[in-house]
């Protein structure tokens, strides 16, 4: 079952573990598609910073995406 990551806590520990996380953000339908998946590298009060298994780089906004990673 995914865990989301909501607090700067669950960001720092996702970061330090080197942890690949999902960046989900809403399609027109109003459902959750993955549009990232990566580890994070940085991260903010307003945006996280993932990198991808191929060494690309991208930004998400906290306001508009949800962070999920696997619990298991």
């Amino acid at each position: 079952m995914p865990h989301t990551l909501v607090k700067n806590i669950d960001f720092f520990v996702a970061a330090l573990s080197q942890t690949f996380v999902s960046a989900l953000q809403l399609d027109p339908d109003g459902m959750y598609a993955r549009v990232g998946f990566g580890r994070i590298d940085k991260f903010s009060e307003g945006y996280v910073r993932l990198v991808g298994f191929d060494g690309s780089i991208s930004h998400y906004d906290r306001e508009t995406t949800k962070f999920q990673r696997d619990k298991g």
